[in-house]
């Protein structure tokens, strides 16, 4: 039997679920009321059609009215919420109910729609909050006690264990390890960190305990920065939406100085009637509503979106779209975006007289026991040559250089070059390794008795549609540049292969903000591609933030754009769509501002009464919404 409590919480929990699509239900509730008051009215229930139009005003142009008045009040201005109520009253006033009522719903369910996208943009910051550790291991006096990073200072000792992320920007004073720092730099291979190394708070310890000293308290570390440049970011308006909040209230004002003049002058100065120059200044207030203009962007946009969505491309928004179609340059991060993001086997040279199968086993066999990302690539290479292998007899993990372990009788290392003899390794195979850092490998190497067995390079793979994708973006006239915090020998091979116009290696978070807005500066509107954690900055930062779909939930909430199938040639084709999209707007712009213009002028000539007024107004709306809607057919 379901208790008070239970049925407390349901509510709750449904109220929970609601509330922030409340504006959104009370904006398509009111065009319901609007559909029953139509009917009542042709079945000749006017009173009861008023009530229910009343209902509609109330319930649909509550939060626009709210919002209109307080925003008046604080800034001491008029806008174009409270033109829209005066309007629909006037349509009201006249008699005109239904056409009032659908004033009040078309501008609520475009309010409606923007909070509820305002609301859903906002979410990263959290998913940012999450990812930073709120405690850390604190060394007093040799007990290991557990306090919040905001009581950290500088000079303090904590321990991060393996699995653990590190809560604060340190130096390590004592251990070794193996970093995963792809939160701050992108890199998708974990760095060997060993004494005197610094260290960032969001990153994750793989393998070994280490003691660091913190260098920088809570609210100052890397991570937190990243966090605040995305606040930043958000918060810088586009040029568009300065243009709008300074044009709202002059036209405001303009309309209703208009409408004041219309109740007084024509009676003095043209000898019309009380009745005749009040009908006029009502007619003009409804026909001079910006109800075609909202209707010129909306229809426009939300198809747009439709069509993006339905071939894989995520619009968060209207004003994304227009941006994208003025996109001059675009920066690309390389992990997980022109690349795979994981590393795969692509050489393998083995020392002469050894049997290729037989080393293979030996290094997957011990590799196999490692949770290093390069050892698991290694052993899906050689479990993709199905070789079967079987765990070995005796295995050191030796954090920050290697693993050594004993097969049979035989013993083997398996690491970096320092691991198994620098020396032994630079001359290896007519010194290949060489080769391979200059085009962007990282190499390991196989040693045994007699010294080094086998070289194994790895490389971040290159999408397979990246390269076609770069160039229908070159032949736009689109600049391409890559922002990575890979090496510069890993940069210039990857801008190599891929045909880049450009690149810049070894970026940290807040210096491709830098590089970004630099870009702005010199090309004015600028896309950033990305897919990590470390690329939210920049892709706030940029006129247009493009994720991954794959990629981390802080890019994919950061960004305006997302690829939801990782498919980079669809950026060619957002940006296709965009500038159709543009086109479209600004034909019915123009459409919607000269059909105003000729029912005000109409009207001041007294040759137009108010039913030929309420239809060419709602016709050139409904003319501007249809032509929007051919943007739901793809572009």
């Amino acid at each position: 039997m379901t208790t008070y409590t239970e049925n407390v919480t349901v509510r709750e929990s449904i109220f929970h679920k609601l509330a922030p699509h409340i504006e959104l239900i009370a904006a398509l509730f009111s065009g319901v009321l609007i559909l029953a008051g139509w009917f009542l009215d042709r079945n000749g229930a006017e009173t009861i059609s008023v009530l229910v139009y009343l209902s509609a005003f109330v319930i649909g142009g509550y939060a626009k009215a709210k919002e209109g008045i307080e925003a008046t009040i604080q800034e001491k201005e008029l806008n174009v919420e409270m033109l829209m109520i005066l309007a629909a009253a006037g349509s009201a006033a006249i008699g005109y109910w239904t056409e009032g009522a659908i004033l009040i719903f078309i501008f609520a369910l475009s309010g409606a729609l923007e909070t509820y996208t305002m609301n859903k943009s906002q979410r990263e910051i959290s998913a940012l909050m999450d990812i930073q550790p709120d405690t850390a291991l604190f060394i007093r006096d040799g007990i290991e006690e557990t306090v919040h990073v905001s009581e950290l200072t500088r000079g303090d000792v904590i321990i991060v264990k393996p699995g653990e992320r590190v809560p604060a920007d340190g130096t390590i004073s004592k251990g070794h390890t193996t970093i995963d720092e792809a939160a701050i730099t992108g890199e998708s291979i974990p760095v060997s960190k060993k004494t005197g190394a610094d260290v960032f708070a969001g990153t994750v310890n793989m393998t070994g305990s280490v003691y660091i000293d913190v260098t920088k308290k809570s609210d100052e570390t890397l991570f937190q920065k990243i966090i605040d440049l995305v606040q930043s970011a958000q918060s810088e308006k586009s040029p568009s939406q300065q243009f709008i909040e300074r044009f709202e209230g002059t036209y405001v004002k303009v309309v209703l100085a208009v409408v004041a003049l219309m109740m007084f002058l024509p009676y003095f100065l043209l000898s019309w009637s009380w009745t005749e120059t009040f009908y006029r200044a009502m007619v003009l207030l409804v026909v001079a509503s910006p109800c075609a203009l909202v209707a010129s962007v909306m229809p426009a946009t939300l198809s747009a979106i439709s069509n993006g969505a339905r071939n894989g491309i995520l619009f968060k928004g209207g004003a994304h779209l227009e941006n994208l179609s003025h996109v001059k340059a675009i920066a690309f991060d390389k992990t997980g975006t022109l690349t795979l993001g994981k590393p795969e086997v692509t050489d393998v040279v083995i020392r002469d007289g050894l049997n290729r199968a037989e080393l293979l086993q030996a290094v997957a066999s011990i590799e196999s026991r490692s949770n290093h990302p390069l050892a698991h690539a290694v052993v899906r290479y050689i479990q993709q040559e199905q070789l079967s292998f079987a765990p070995p007899d005796h295995l050191e993990d030796v954090a920050g250089w290697g693993v050594q372990g004993v097969i049979g009788e035989k013993e083997w290392k398996i690491g970096k070059a320092a691991f198994v003899g620098e020396e032994g390794a630079a001359t290896f195979a007519n010194g290949i390794s060489l080769q391979f850092a200059e085009e962007g490998k990282t190499t390991i190497y196989a040693a045994d008795s007699e010294g080094i067995a086998a070289v194994i390079a790895l490389k971040d793979i290159i999408r397979e549609e990246t390269k076609q994708a770069l160039k229908i973006l070159q032949e736009e006239g689109i600049f391409t540049i890559m922002l990575t915090g890979d090496s510069q020998k890993t940069a210039d091979a990857i801008a190599s292969e891929t045909a880049l116009n450009s690149y810049i290696a070894e970026c940290l978070p807040e210096q491709k903000v830098d590089h970004i807005k630099d870009l702005l500066e010199k090309y004015g509107t600028v896309a950033m591609v990305g897919d990590g954690i470390n690329d939210a900055p920049a892709l706030a930062t940029a006129s247009v933030g493009i994720a991954m779909g794959e990629g981390s939930d802080v890019a994919l909430e950061t960004a305006d754009i997302v690829l939801m199938k990782n498919d980079l040639p669809k950026i060619a084709e957002a940006i296709k769509l965009s500038r159709k999209m543009q086109r479209i707007v600004k034909q019915n712009i123009i459409f919607s501002i000269s059909v105003i213009a000729l029912l005000i002028i109409s009207n001041f000539f007294q040759a137009l009464d108010l039913p030929f007024g309420v239809l060419g107004h709602e016709g050139s709306t409904i003319l501007v919404i249809l032509n929007g809607l051919r943007l739901l057919k793809s572009a």
